[in-house]
């Protein structure tokens, strides 16, 4: 059994975020100490490490959560893991669909700026937001 400062030392996580997590139900202690640390087995180090590579592939913590409670079910198959993989996937290539989007967007909008010495209130930039909000200038 480990306390939580050994178990953030191996696992390169901060004390708050492992109670974070635990307070998410994601980790819990196996026990607690005399004195009333809290203590962890070495399984909860192997979580942690699941828990960070899943938030590195873009899962929520809600969706971690649903990993691990699948992880545990007798029912449960790799089909059920590899959907929610999937449509991971998809919510990611959406997301970049729409950022690539708004970076064109702002090309287009930063090169109809050529003169960057023209007062604010004739920003063409500006001019171009407000026109698609179809706000009126405030002046």
């Amino acid at each position: 059994m480990i306390t939580i400062g050994k178990l953030a030392g191996l696992t390169s996580v901060s004390n708050d975020t492992l109670r974070y997590y635990e307070q998410e139900g994601l980790i819990s202690p196996a026990g607690k100490s005399p004195a009333g640390y809290r203590l962890y087995d070495y399984d909860s180090a192997r979580r942690i490490h699941f828990i960070k590579h899943a938030q590195q592939c873009g899962f929520t913590l809600a969706e971690i959560r649903d990993l691990l409670e699948l992880r545990g079910r007798d029912k449960a198959c790799c089909g059920d893991v590899r959907t929610r993989a999937i449509e991971k996937k998809l919510q990611i290539e959406s997301k970049i669909r729409a950022m690539k989007a708004m970076s064109k967007a702002l090309d287009q909008l930063i090169s109809e700026c050529a003169n960057e010495r023209r007062p604010v209130k004739e920003c063409t930039i500006i001019a171009a937001l407000e026109r698609a909000s179809g706000s009126k200038r405030v002046q």
